[in-house]
């Protein structure tokens, strides 16, 4: 059986319970989501299916792109994302699956690409203290200090040292977060907390 499908970031907003309490969620439009194609041991080394998300027009697909959906026998999508099953002959392609495998209550693992901040110093992208804001260092009180590698023995700059950068526009996978609410007429899904990545972002949510 499956247990993941791909959804869409919607935005956040909160809900009350019986008693009052809020609860912040995100909602995502979770599937439906088309099997486009299934793999198995015997012929790819593993099984897995490969799942569509959002259909799309055939203009701007290529002949191979369109020669895989006309062999599924689907219709074209924006999407497409692998996940990995036990076992894939009880699962046929066409198949479609959406919010209805999950309940509120559960707890599910989701996937996303975090917002991208661009280039960042020290002190944003990892959380530096800088240097005093008093008289005579104002010209450097946001910088990182030295990065020297050391003397002549090791005079170079190791790998992972923490320096200024590219921010952001990651993969970043939350664990354990609890299905609130479900609305199955329109696929929405509203989850405890937040997700990564800004609205509208492709996220891929997987039972525990």
């Amino acid at each position: 059986m499956l247990n993941g499908l791909l959804g869409k970031k919607l935005g956040m907003t909160q809900i009350f319970k019986e008693d009052g309490t809020v609860i912040p969620v995100t909602i995502i439009e979770a599937g439906p989501c088309t099997v486009v194609q299934k793999k198995s041991v015997e012929t790819d080394g593993y099984n897995a299916v490969q799942l569509g998300f959002i259909a799309k027009g055939k203009k701007g697909i290529n002949k191979p792109t369109k020669g895989h959906f006309a062999k599924a026998k689907t219709k074209p999508v924006r999407f497409l994302r692998e996940l990995r099953v036990e076992k894939s002959d009880d699962i046929q392609v066409g198949h479609t699956v959406d919010v209805d495998m999950f309940k509120p209550g559960e707890k599910i693992d989701i996937s996303g690409i975090s917002k991208g901040r661009g280039f960042a110093g020290v002190m944003k992208r990892h959380g530096f203290a800088g240097f005093p804001a008093s008289r005579g260092t104002h010209e450097y009180f946001r910088h990182s200090g030295s990065i020297s590698g050391g003397r002549t023995i090791r005079s170079r700059i190791f790998l992972g040292k923490k320096m200024p950068g590219h921010m952001g526009c990651e993969k970043v996978t939350l664990l354990n977060l609890e299905v609130v609410k479900i609305i199955k007429e329109n696929n929405l899904l509203f989850i405890k907390g937040a997700t990564p990545g800004a609205n509208g972002g492709i996220l891929f949510i997987r039972k525990r």
